[in-house]
C-alpha cells in the first residue's frame, strides 16, 4: 500500500534575526513605524472611518521603499527570500522575477483581530512581525479545499499539522512567512497588552 499526498499547501517560514545587521535594521523599522503611525493623517483617517483596531498605511501609502530608507532595505531582504520561494514552488515565470507590489504596516491594538481574507492579483503574499507580545494574535491559515469538503469527517485531536482544516502560527519578532495569495488567512483577536506590529506585502 502506498499514500501519495498530492496538491501541497506550502508556507515558507524564515527567521530574519540571523540576517546580518538585523537588530539595526529591527530598530529602524519600528522607527519608520512610529513615525508612519503620527504623521499618516491619511492613514490615521481611514482606519477611523473602517473601524480598523488601531493603524494600517494599506489605503494610504504605497510607496514605502521610496519614503524610508529601512524600508528600501527590507525590499531587498524580501526580494531575495520571495525568489527563493517561487524556486520551490516551481513557478514558471518566463525568465521574469516577482516584483514588490505593494508593502504596509499593521500595528494592530489589544483586542484588534482581521478578518478572513485573500490576496486576489498578487502571486505570493507574506508578513514579517516587529513586535509579538505574550498574547498577541496568532495568524491563523485555512485549509482552501474546506469549501468543497461537503460530509467529509473533522480531523482527530491527534492529526498532524497537515492533516489539519485550521493552522495557528505562533510568530516571534523576526519571523517572515510566506504563502500563495490564494491562501485564505486571518488574523485571531489580540489578547496582548500591547500592540502587534507587522509589515505586510505582496508580490505580483
Amino acid at each position: 500500500m502506498a499514500i501519495r499526498n498530492l496538491f501541497p499547501t506550502s508556507l515558507f517560514d524564515a527567521d530574519l534575526t540571523t540576517e546580518r545587521g538585523w537588530a539595526i535594521l529591527a530598530q529602524e523599522l519600528s522607527d519608520a513605524v512610529d513615525m508612519l503611525v503620527e504623521e499618516d493623517r491619511a492613514g490615521q483617517a481611514w482606519c477611523k472611518a473602517n473601524g480598523y483596531p488601531g493603524y494600517t498605511s494599506y489605503a494610504s501609502l504605497n510607496d514605502l521603499p521610496n519614503r524610508a530608507t529601512a524600508f528600501a532595505d527590507l525590499k531587498r531582504i524580501l526580494d531575495r527570500q520571495a525568489a527563493a520561494f517561487a524556486k520551490e514552488l516551481h513557478f514558471d515565470l518566463g525568465g521574469r522575477r516577482l516584483k514588490l507590489d505593494s508593502l504596509w504596516v499593521n500595528v494592530l491594538e489589544p483586542k484588534g483581530a482581521h478578518s478572513g481574507h485573500i490576496h486576489p492579483h498578487s502571486v505570493i503574499s507574506g508578513t514579517l512581525y516587529l513586535a509579538t507580545p505574550r498574547g498577541a494574535g496568532a495568524l491563523k491559515l485555512e485549509d482552501p479545499r474546506l469549501p468543497m469538503m461537503m460530509a467529509a469527517p473533522s480531523p482527530t485531536a491527534e492529526a498532524p499539522e497537515e492533516r489539519r482544516r485550521f493552522v495557528y502560527l505562533q510568530p516571534s519578532p523576526g519571523t517572515l512567512y510566506l504563502w500563495e495569495s490564494w491562501l485564505r488567512h486571518e488574523v485571531v483577536a489580540n489578547a496582548a497588552r500591547q500592540p502587534r506590529v507587522s509589515i505586510s506585502f505582496n508580490y505580483a
